[in-house]
């Protein structure tokens, strides 16, 4: 059949508005009417129509702006969250398998958060039973006593539980504290590298890696040290000037292209907000090529400050890698406060990562290596909460990244992740609502693209009081407007979107054939 260019035109136009549906949405709300519900609108899709008067909201989507590629949100596997898990599979086998599933299933459409990124401690951290590292024999500087069995065996046992749950799981590593005789301090609590241990101890970190693809986990990533610009007496920690690490560094990262890990990222920083214009920038100047990117904490600084980073080098990744719920904090606030800080806009500044620290630990916030300072006050908060009578529920930090985790988890089978596109938001009411906008490549070209939101809607006062108030929004996109009311919470919503470069592509110029995939992928 042939095809004039009117109705050429006509087609793709009807093409687009009958793909550009809002089908799924993921919900938490303040009130916890909702939490983290999957729905579809009844009794029909939303749909998107030609544009009329704006809503007191008006999110306006650019997919011609793409930005990074999202990676996932997770937690860390602390020995002190295998440990409560080990013992939550031995008492109730249904309940761990359950959580698990409620974790890290990342099957389209799964009624899962889909976490998909783990960060696991190399040796002692401060939630671990005592302190050890993968050598412990002094003066050991051939390494021939290294055990990567020295880790419990419950951490690894976990991690092939989760593995089994979800195949695209990335596992990042990285150590609180190098062994105690490599230090000055002589002991794996404070202190500093001993400089004459250098290469020993990339040597040391090449080990690990080995260590791990021996027990058949090739990491995704290793950071050297662990918030190196922090020395605590009481726990595993290490100061490390930038320019030993960046010596580290360097010589990581030959070892590892010259033993078959040249895929693995090597992060370095993996500390505070604050120093963003600071360490991570010096540490880059004197060993770029060394370090594919930096990742941040959130105990200092802002957000923003990200940028401090980004802006000076803007071809390097960045991760967002650690921050702690506080037991007895309010629930609705943490979660704001996460969404516009780390799952929202912790992405919007660049971030290919969101995780927060234990993944589990019990309602006291133990157990927590004896002796330590760390999580003082009320103590630190996991994303799980597992109970001594084989229970267990999730807390704020779950359904704050279980919001944003479904926005850029793959469409089909190991297929593309998310990425970051343009939006910017509109209206009188346009300070109500934090805003990410995501699009989710297929593994076909022709297959229709799944584009998603993840929307805060924060306008839960008015002068002081208490007055939570949906926002009815207009949706723009690709020159069509849907319409939908958020209320005060989080919301996670998709629709389908023809792919407009391959459409462009399947247009014959010569025989004005056109071929146009007439139903939306997963509709």
């Amino acid at each position: 059949m042939r095809y004039s260019w009117p109705l050429l035109v006509g087609a793709l136009l009807a093409s687009r508005a009958a793909s550009q549906q809002i089908w799924d949405i993921w919900q938490t709300t303040w009130d916890r009417s909702m939490l983290f519900t999957h729905f579809q609108p009844s009794p029909d899709p939303i749909n998107f129509v030609s544009p009329g008067t704006i809503g007191a909201a008006d999110i306006v989507v650019d997919d011609t702006d793409v930005y990074q590629t999202v990676w996932g949100f997770g937690s860390a596997l602390t020995d002190s969250s295998a440990l409560l898990l080990s013992n939550l599979k031995t008492q109730n086998p249904s309940n761990y398998w359950a959580l698990l599933d409620y974790l890290f299933n990342a099957t389209d459409g799964a009624n899962s958060a889909g976490f998909t990124y783990l960060r696991v401690p190399l040796g002692a951290s401060d939630f671990s039973a005592s302190l050890y590292s993968f050598d412990d024999v002094s003066g050991d500087t051939s390494l021939s006593d290294f055990n990567i069995d020295n880790v419990p065996d419950y951490v690894f046992t976990t991690i092939y539980d989760i593995q089994s749950i979800n195949s695209y799981l990335r596992v990042h590593v990285l150590p609180w504290s190098p062994p105690a005789w490599m230090k000055t301090s002589g002991t794996m609590d404070g202190g500093d590298l001993n400089t004459d241990y250098i290469n020993t101890y990339a040597d040391y970190l090449l080990k690990c890696l080995q260590g791990f693809q021996i027990k058949n986990i090739v990491p995704f990533a290793i950071s050297i040290q662990n918030e190196p610009e922090n020395s605590d007496s009481t726990y595993p920690s290490c100061y490390m000037p930038v320019s030993v690490e960046a010596q580290i560094g360097t010589a990581l990262r030959t070892l590892m292209d010259n033993n078959g890990f040249s895929g693995v990222r090597l992060i370095g920083y993996e500390h505070n907000w604050d120093d963003a214009g600071g360490y991570p920038v010096q540490l880059m100047e004197q060993a770029e090529s060394a370090f594919a990117g930096v990742a941040f904490h959130c105990y200092a600084g802002d957000v923003q400050n990200q940028s401090d980073f980004y802006n000076a080098y803007p071809t390097k990744e960045i991760y967002f890698t650690e921050c702690s719920g506080t037991i007895g904090s309010d629930w609705w606030s943490d979660i704001k406060w996460y969404m516009d800080n780390l799952f929202i806009t912790g992405i919007t500044y660049h971030s290919q990562s969101g995780l927060m620290w234990n993944l589990a630990l019990n309602g006291s916030g133990l157990p927590i290596l004896p002796g330590t300072d760390s999580c003082g006050g009320p103590g630190c908060r996991g994303v799980v909460q597992i109970n001594t009578n084989g229970t267990w529920s999730v807390n704020q930090e779950f359904y704050a990244m279980g919001q944003a985790s479904k926005a850029i988890l793959p469409r089909d089978v190991n297929g593309p992740w998310g990425q970051r596109i343009g939006v910017s938001v509109g209206g009188d009411m346009n300070w109500a609502l934090i805003v990410g906008a995501y699009v989710t490549g297929r593994v076909s070209s022709t297959d229709w693209l799944r584009y998603s939101l993840v929307v805060l809607n924060w306008a839960d006062n008015t002068n002081g009081n208490w007055n939570p108030q949906p926002v009815q929004t207009t949706i723009e996109f690709r020159d069509m407007q849907a319409t939908y009311t958020f209320p005060v919470g989080v919301t996670t919503l998709w629709w389908y979107a023809v792919n407009e470069s391959s459409s462009a592509a399947s247009v014959d110029s010569g025989t004005n054939f056109i071929h146009l995939n007439t139903k939306a992928a997963g509709i």
